[in-house]
């Protein structure tokens, strides 16, 4: 056995399993696929109600037959001891425990069964083979956060080394940190990029300034993941460039499994096999493809835990072309507390200001390095962006008119310089915030 599968096996996840699951019902025709969902839509509700004494509270009015009776679980439901929530037959030695980053605001910590990790590890590895890379054999070159304490630092690298993989920390995105990545690269024969969007968009302007593809320093390159955060199309294509590979956009959320994985088609589609992703509206009512709503998701095999019709706390639209056995995620807008409310009483999604000043900014020649949003009162927003020198005031003008072009006027824009940008603990970065509903607020 490989030694990615075999720690897998070793830490009592049956991967095999897992995979041979997968397979099966990938093999399914459109009839027994349909089949396959109301039947696992039934099983994973009467489950619970069984034998998880949390979601029998949570889920009181219930008819098993009636998913439209299924109440909506919020991350607010979920902010309380795990073993309040764990299903009856499960121990915290016998689960996978984890916690969210806390990206969304509302943190907490989540289980899931053995199989139910398995399957979410036969579904990475799934996905990631549509593009000929495999978690035993393919080199990672990984960006994402890592603990600063002695024990979770060497944890984690002990990790990294039985998944065939070499993290750089995106803590420290100067140029001297992004100039020893270079190295790396030209010393490893690395087969992907896998990490968080903004800070492998920095080591892209950091190749741009240098004018150097980084396929040519590193010919095994193949492709570049990101995830966790927002993906521009300017990034996209700046990465596609420095990079000299393809730029593959996934969607997930470690508490359920990869959501939706561009396909080589450059379709988002929907994890289907372990998954339901329903658009709801205000009234949480199903919206048909192609309209707007809020993402709710169902996890079919988690027995340890319900995540069963889940407000994720996104919003988004399946495409037209959906199907239930295939369902493309045609956009992602942002998350439902990224919503900017301003004085007019009109909302706008947060990413809308991202949108609005992002080209701005970075024409600027100051060499503005990263920006974000916050939004402090109604009619209050302040830019805080990482660079050594001050916007111009031509620039701070012109991002001014254009917000109020876009949006409405008489709103108070501020600016603060930062020389670097603060980071959730993650190491992601968190574009727009807004503080209206936080307290003192």
């Amino acid at each position: 056995m490989n030694l990615f599968d075999l720690s897998l096996q070793l830490n009592g996840f049956p991967i095999k399993k897992a995979r041979q699951a997968i397979d099966e019902i990938q093999k399914m025709s459109v009839l027994e696929f349909d089949n396959y969902v109301s039947l696992k839509k039934r099983e994973i509700v009467a489950y619970h109600l069984k034998h998880n004494p949390f979601y029998k509270s949570l889920a009181k009015q219930v008819t098993i037959n009636d998913w439209n009776s299924v109440p909506i679980m919020t991350k607010q439901d979920l902010q309380q001891p795990l073993l309040n929530r764990l299903s009856e037959g499960f121990s915290e030695k016998e689960i996978y425990v984890n916690k969210t980053s806390g990206s969304s605001g509302d943190p907490f910590i989540f289980a899931k069964d053995m199989f139910c990790h398995a399957l979410t590890w036969a579904i990475i590895q799934d996905r990631f083979s549509w593009f000929n890379l495999d978690f035993n054999t393919s080199k990672q070159a990984r960006f994402y956060g890592i603990p600063l304490n002695k024990k979770g630092y060497y944890k984690e690298r002990i990790k990294d080394l039985f998944s065939n993989r070499y993290r750089f920390s995106v803590f420290d995105l100067s140029d001297s940190a992004l100039e020893k990545c270079l190295e790396k690269f030209e010393k490893t024969p690395f087969d992907y990029i896998n990490g968080y969007t903004s800070s492998i968009v920095q080591f892209a302007k950091f190749l741009k300034r240098k004018n150097l593809v980084l396929n040519t320093m590193c010919p095994t390159l193949k492709a570049c993941i990101v995830t966790s955060e927002m993906l521009f199309k300017d990034d996209k294509k700046l990465m596609e460039t420095q990079f000299g590979v393809s730029v593959i956009n996934e969607y997930g959320a470690s508490e359920l499994d990869i959501i939706a994985f561009q396909n080589p088609e450059d379709k988002w589609q929907i994890t289907s096999e372990t998954l339901l992703v329903e658009i709801l509206d205000g009234n949480n009512q199903v919206l048909p493809y192609g309209e707007e709503g809020r993402i709710v998701i169902t996890s079919f095999y988690n027995k340890a835990h319900p995540f069963i019709r889940y407000d994720i706390g996104d919003i988004g639209i399946l495409s037209k072309e959906s199907t239930l056995k295939k369902p493309i995620l045609e956009k992602l807008i942002g998350r439902t507390n990224d919503i900017a409310e301003l004085p007019s009483g009109k909302k706008a999604a947060g990413l809308t200001f991202y949108y609005i000043t992002k080209s701005i900014i970075e024409d600027d020649g100051n060499d503005v390095k990263e920006f974000v949003i916050e939004q402090l009162t109604k009619d209050s927003f302040k830019i805080v962006y990482a660079s050594e020198k001050d916007l111009s005031e031509t620039k701070i003008e012109t991002i001014k008119a254009e917000m109020e072009n876009y949006l409405e006027k008489g709103l108070n824009i501020i600016f603060e310089k930062q020389k670097n940008l603060t980071r959730l603990k993650s190491g992601k970065l968190k574009q727009f915030t807004s503080l209206l509903n936080r307290p003192n607020n």
